[in-house]
């Protein structure tokens, strides 16, 4: 319980890590926080190209069906791509003031997770654009984002304290993450996976968020709440053990920094 004492004491320093980090993003930039919509919308033009054109995915409003997917992946790549080099970003930082360093990952998977909450205004304008509407079912959509925060939180913990002592895990994670997008069903539907690799799905836990997001906007029904709690308790108990690994490889930070 330690740990949740320490983070409301240092909940100032929280505070303003996040909001220095969202608000500094594109501080010098002409456009600013539009680059939230920016950014996504260029890949989903590229997306909408060559999938359904070139690919000749016959998936009905497929821009939808691939928005309701690309956004929330955007989320969970980029919170762990930054998360794998927090620790030496800040290596200045630690080496001279003491706090709590769990804050660093935290404050990383939470400022992403307020862009993320922007960016899902595109969502809301491709499922209104295309005339789907909007259902009661989006009283899920706080769930679905708990379980992808807990999620990411717990993976956040693991990569950001082994990078400290084995800096290629950067450039692997970047690798494994392209890799991991066409493991997911994002740009296609779980159906048009051959039975002798939907295994590969069935162990991917983001194919439950990802389908989940699309249950509530795409297909406009209830997301399956079974999975989710089984997500969100392999969520937690990544949390718990990133955090003894984390508490456990923290003592020497300064030194490798």
């Amino acid at each position: 319980m330690s740990i949740f004492k320490s983070l409301y004491d240092y909940r100032e320093l929280l505070k303003t890590s996040v909001k220095k980090d969202v608000g500094g993003k594109y501080k010098h930039s002409f456009l600013g926080v539009l680059w939230s919509f920016v950014n996504p919308l260029l890949q989903i033009i590229v997306y909408a190209i060559i999938f359904p054109l070139i690919m000749r995915s016959n998936i009905e409003y497929y821009v939808v069906f691939m928005v309701c997917g690309l956004i929330p992946w955007n989320y969970f790549s980029t919170v762990i791509n930054r998360a794998s080099f927090t620790m030496i970003e800040n290596g200045n930082i630690l080496k001279k003031v003491y706090f709590p360093r769990e804050i660093l990952p935290l404050s990383v998977v939470t400022s992403e997770t307020i862009t993320f909450l922007i960016s899902s205004i595109i969502i809301v304008g491709f499922v209104l654009g295309y005339g789907l509407g909007i259902t009661i079912n989006i009283v899920f959509y706080p769930i679905l984002l708990f379980v992808q925060f807990v999620l990411l939180l717990g993976i956040s913990l693991f990569v950001s304290s082994i990078t400290v002592y084995f800096r290629d895990l950067q450039h692997f994670i970047g690798v494994l993450l392209q890799l991991f997008f066409y493991a997911t069903p994002i740009v296609y539907s779980v159906e048009s996976i051959p039975e002798n690799f939907q295994w590969i799905l069935k162990y991917n836990p983001m194919t439950y968020i990802i389908e989940g997001y699309r249950d509530i906007f795409y297909y406009q029904t209830m997301p399956e709440i079974g999975t989710l709690l089984i997500v969100l308790v392999i969520g937690i108990l990544l949390c718990v053990t990133g955090y003894i690994v984390f508490n456990k490889l923290q003592k020497k930070f300064a030194e490798e920094l």
